[in-house]
């Protein structure tokens, strides 16, 4: 096999898996998905999948740098790492949070990526409503005095009620 060949076998293999497990998805380039991952806490999350000459990259952003409380966010976020499977989150340049990883090219399966994104799913998702907590406290309560002032809808502010007794 030429050295150019696996990474173009492999975007192949992933092509295949994504239409397999029917996620929702577009080919932006040579070897570059990007997934779209429905979701609860989160409508959803934007996840790349990528090619590269040794392995699979994956990336998606979660949360944007939090307002307050970084220590503690961070915290959370490293003792979190020690749970998933295949990612972890990671700070970019200006704090903002994503979660990567990489797979070896000889180890991309269907059963593999549904395992990756499913794993990026429950991380993004489930961890989002803590994240916004944690690191928008004070944010999330001066929304909802706003709203509640202006007899505006709180409805969607309702997975934080806790902050506001």
């Amino acid at each position: 096999m030429t050295p150019g060949g696996e990474p173009e076998r492999v975007a192949a293999v992933l092509a295949h898996a994504l239409t397999q497990i029917e996620v929702e998805h577009e080919v932006r380039g040579q070897g570059q998905f990007l997934v779209t991952l429905p979701g609860t806490n989160r409508l959803r999350t934007h996840c790349w999948l990528v090619v590269r000459a040794q392995a699979l990259f994956v990336q998606a952003f979660v949360c944007r740098r939090p307002d307050e409380a970084h220590d503690v966010v961070h915290r959370f976020l490293l003792q979190r790492n020690a749970r998933l499977y295949g990612v972890h989150y990671m700070l970019d340049r200006v704090g903002d949070i994503h979660l990567v990883g990489r797979v070896p090219l000889q180890a991309v399966t269907t059963d593999e990526v549904d395992r990756v994104l499913g794993q990026v799913l429950e991380a993004a998702d489930g961890d989002f409503t803590t994240l916004l907590e944690l690191g928008f406290a004070s944010s999330i309560r001066r929304e909802y005095a706003w709203r509640t002032e202006r007899g505006e809808s709180v409805a969607n502010l309702q997975a934080f009620e806790h902050l506001f007794t």
